[in-house]
């Protein structure tokens, strides 16, 4: 794999940078740097305009609206989107239901529902875990019995992330119990305003409400929101995963949270000199960096690969083990650079030391970053994947 840039390459890197500068509108940036929460239209804000400029959708086809990159391109988006401090654009709709519908989806449901993913009619959230049924997702116990031209819907599910914002919920529901547990799911695409829905907060351990816990009582859900076939929604979320997976590795977040640390460290002094001169931490920097540069070029082999046709496979676990972990380090990092001063929650300056009005501060980021190796398919199941799928034990 050649890892220079071409010259097409650099000018479309430009490109972004241009773009980032001239559209990126400075409150949000200013807000992603400083680690404040996003709104719901801070986020709607961005979305609307990549979508204006036709880049919203970049691992789509491009009959669909998607933009036709190859990955180095995509690869170049995603980080100079990062070292910009961009918002992040929520996965649901556009990362993860998108291509599900693209290959599984009728032409009904193509027209309908991916035209509404871009242009932000909708706002989707994740029905997939239940208590009892997170890693062992096959497990879950919410039911669709089917009446009529409807689908009756009971249960709950957990973790919805940003749910209390979604209008729409794509969702797995058992059609089937007494198949093999995998046999007899269906995916659904359910609208968040029918009655017998109830959405409950969930305050993580930062105060922060992202996630959420969903109870459905005799949901009435329309038959053509079937995606695929009835009983085979167990083929489409393990398609859907492995695009979640992949997003969650997270490769140019890392590499701009990885800059922020370095470039915080060089300001620290300690026993006479800076914290990046200190061998024990350059070791720990250097040790991360390695680690990112091996994840970039498996990165760029998994998009290449969907870029061609294909589908991320296996190779999604390994991003996600190791994006995970790489990221949960560079947080563990940032502890390490501010000592005490990690514990600032709450302040008024505008520097990584001390957070803005409620910005979480590195020591709730060090805590909210250990979710990453859990959700999406515990970093566990993932080994299990590859010791499965790649190694063949």
């Amino acid at each position: 794999m050649e890892l220079n840039f071409t010259e097409a390459e650099q000018v479309f890197r430009r490109e972004v940078q241009a773009f980032l500068a001239e559209r990126l509108p400075a409150a949000l940036s200013d807000k992603v740097r400083r680690g404040q929460t996003l709104g719901k239209a801070d986020i709607e804000a961005w979305h609307a305009i990549l979508n204006e400029q036709g880049w919203l959708a970049n691992h789509w086809p491009v009959e669909y609206g998607g933009t036709g990159w190859g990955p180095v391109f995509r690869y170049i988006f995603e980080h100079e989107c990062a070292l910009a401090d961009s918002p992040p654009i929520v996965p649901f709709g556009v990362g993860m239901l998108g291509p599900v519908l693209i290959k599984y989806g009728s032409e009904a449901q193509k027209r309908h529902w991916l035209p509404r993913i871009l242009n932000g009619a909708d706002w989707w959230c994740q029905g997939y875990s239940e208590p009892g049924a997170g890693s062992d997702l096959a497990s879950l116990k919410t039911t669709a019995v089917r009446d009529g031209d409807h689908y009756v819907v009971n249960g709950q599910k957990t973790w919805t992330t940003l749910g209390q914002h979604a209008n729409m919920m794509f969702c797995l529901v058992r059609t089937e119990t007494d198949a093999r547990k995998q046999e007899g799911i269906s995916f659904l695409l359910i609208d968040m305003t029918t009655p017998g829905i109830e959405v409950r907060p969930i305050i993580t351990l930062d105060g922060d409400h992202e996630v959420n816990e969903v109870f459905f009582t005799d949901v009435r859900v329309p038959v053509e929101n079937l995606v695929g076939e009835e009983n085979r929604g167990w083929t489409y979320a393990k398609y859907l995963l492995t695009y979640e997976r992949t997003n969650i590795a997270g490769v140019g977040g890392s590499i701009a949270a990885l800059d922020e640390v370095k470039r915080t460290a060089a300001g620290r002094r300690r026993n006479g000199r800076s914290l990046l001169d200190d061998p024990a931490f350059a070791a720990r920097v250097a040790r991360v960096e390695i680690e990112l540069e091996n994840m970039k070029t498996t990165n760029l082999r998994v998009i290449a690969a969907v870029a061609g046709g294909g589908a991320p496979g296996a190779e999604s676990s390994m991003l996600k083990i190791r994006g995970t972990e790489i990221r949960q380090e560079i947080t563990a990092l940032q502890r390490r650079v501010l000592g005490i001063d990690a514990l600032a929650q709450f302040d008024h300056t505008e520097s990584l030391e001390a957070p803005v009005d409620g910005a979480r501060g590195p020591a709730a980021h060090y805590f909210n970053f250990r979710k990453l190796s859990i959700f999406g398919g515990s970093n566990e199941i993932q080994r299990n994947i590859i010791s499965k799928m790649i190694l063949g034990l």
